[in-house]
């Protein structure tokens, strides 16, 4: 038989050599590295991501880890069918009142506080990382808003009647949902909110908060889980800080949804494996919001929106400020003094101005030096410094020392041609007084999220009163059916279930025969 020359080999590898050419993509080659050959071990695995040639070693504990987790949670679906709406609702008030006790907390908040410590000692940013009696509250609000959700499965979305019968187009769960994190505490409370429509959930968190997660596992969540009667491995942890334990969940195909959060380029990669593994994507790499300020601003309005943008660093922050040519001599002033007033409640201010515009700072700002404080500590810096327009689109993790870009622009519609080629194409900002110009920008602005005052709104549940599972840009395109917000109740597939009243249906028209006797 013709198989069209391809070739066909059940044998597994074992092993790999210095300099071997590894094929990707239909067309390139990529070549195994001394370094990738001396780890590679038999029961090992490689994947190779096709979109990028990037040979990614996934050592067999650490394919194990991961199996083992989403073994663990398809097992648990598999019973989910079976466990009432009351058990769930039930896990989620047994989760929250797990972590509203003291006792429970304090373990928590120590094994929290030794994940501060080992990543300040690392040079790691603990921004987001710190289980703050703030964030506490939220998690806590978070699992009760799921509490106290309808439950989605069974919900009947459209009805078909017939003459004899009918069709319903029915929510049902989706299945397993991987997710992997950076080092933020809350998210992994609130990824647990798949579970309210039914689904099971698998995790694999940062290096910087696996000891948070452990004890949050440990503490809470899986005694919320036995309390209520939800299977074990409803809501499970990959338990290991390897990056390749996070790569092989990706790949496993027993994911019915794969979700990441952190930075852009581990999450691109995480989404272009689980992408060939054929699984659907929500990511969020890369964020960082922008702000149009046109020729019909209102000074006041974008002096505020502009300050109220910059009050801590999330995806949500202002990043890149665009300001109209014609209005440039006013606004800027305007900006500046934001920046400044939003350095005031942090630890000062730093400004990357695209080159072209740079000399239109005012002289103070293009000479003068500032502390800024990084990861690694306090840092003297210039306060502005020059950019190519080709790094606008950079979005700047600052800590304590808010951070943004501007850009002098022809007009609005320049400013989104700008947005649409180098951002993330995350979220924008519009400000100004003409009406026709918010359509003409909302027509135009490839953003999921768009505004017309201060960007910090991009939020699930400020915005939408829904824990947020997940923001997803449009970086690597627009989504399918689905909004940029993913929320636990927006995980779901549409089942049909037919209910025929007529025996004598037939697609011929032939009536039902008299039994034989």
């Amino acid at each position: 038989m013709d198989d069209g020359g391809a070739s066909r080999s059940g044998g597994r590898l074992e092993a790999l050599a210095p300099g071997q050419a590894i094929p990707f993509g239909g067309d390139r080659v990529a070549h195994v590295s001394p370094e990738l050959a001396a780890a590679f071990r038999a029961g090992d695995r490689l994947v190779v991501v096709q979109d990028t040639g990037d040979l990614l070693h996934i050592p067999a504990r650490e394919q194990a880890a991961a199996a083992g987790a989403v073994g663990r949670a398809t097992a648990a679906f598999a019973r989910m069918g079976e466990v009432p709406d009351d058990a769930i609702t039930a896990f989620f008030e047994a989760f929250a009142a797990r972590l509203e006790d003291e006792g429970v907390w304090t373990r928590i908040a120590a094994a929290n506080a030794a994940d501060v410590e080992g990543a300040r000692a690392r040079g790691r940013s603990t921004t987001r990382l710190a289980a703050t009696d703030a964030m506490r509250r939220d998690m806590v609000a978070g699992l009760r808003a799921w509490r106290d959700a309808a439950p989605p499965r069974g919900r009947v979305l459209e009805r078909v009647d017939h003459a004899g019968w009918s069709v319903e187009q029915v929510m049902a769960p989706l299945g397993v949902v991987g997710f992997v994190f950076e080092g933020r505490p809350n998210v992994f409370a609130d990824a647990t909110g798949v579970i309210r429509a039914g689904n099971t959930v698998v995790f694999r968190i940062g290096s910087d908060a696996l000891g948070t997660a452990r004890a949050i596992v440990a503490e809470a969540l899986d005694a919320a889980l036995a309390e209520s009667g939800l299977p074990q491995g409803a809501a499970t942890l990959v338990d290991s800080a390897a990056h390749a334990a996070g790569w092989a969940m990706f790949a496993d195909s027993r994911l019915s949804l794969a979700v990441a959060r952190g930075s852009g380029p581990a999450v691109a990669q995480l989404g272009a494996i689980a992408r060939q593994a054929g699984t659907p994507v929500s990511l969020h790499g890369t964020g960082g919001a922008w702000m149009v300020a046109d020729e019909t601003a209102d000074a006041e309005r974008f002096y505020a929106a502009a300050y109220h943008s910059l009050d801590r660093k999330v995806c949500n922050t202002l990043n890149t400020c665009c300001i109209v040519a014609s209005r440039a001599d006013e606004l800027i002033p305007v900006f500046l003094d934001a920046l400044e007033k939003a350095g005031q409640r942090r630890r000062g201010c730093k400004l990357h101005v695209a080159e072209a515009d740079f000399d239109r700072l005012p002289e103070r700002w293009r000479t003068a030096r500032g502390v800024v404080v990084r990861a690694e500590g306090p840092v003297e810096e210039a306060l502005a410094e020059p950019i190519a327009d080709d790094r606008l689109g950079e979005e700047w993790e600052w800590e304590e020392t808010p951070e943004v870009s501007l850009k002098i622009v022809a007009d609005a519609a320049e400013a989104v041609a700008l947005f649409n080629r180098y951002s993330p194409r995350f979220a924008a900002a519009l400000i100004a007084e003409d009406p026709a110009a918010h359509d003409r920008f909302y027509a135009t602005i490839d953003a999921p999220f768009v505004g017309d005052g201060f960007t910090r709104w991009v939020d699930g549940q400020y915005a939408l009163n829904k824990p947020e599972l997940g923001l997803s840009n449009w970086e690597n395109g627009r989504l399918f059916a689905r909004g940029g917000v993913l929320a636990g109740d927006g995980v779901f597939t549409v089942r049909a279930r037919v209910r025929q009243a007529d025996l004598d249906l037939d697609r011929g028209g032939a009536p039902t025969p008299p039994r034989a006797g």
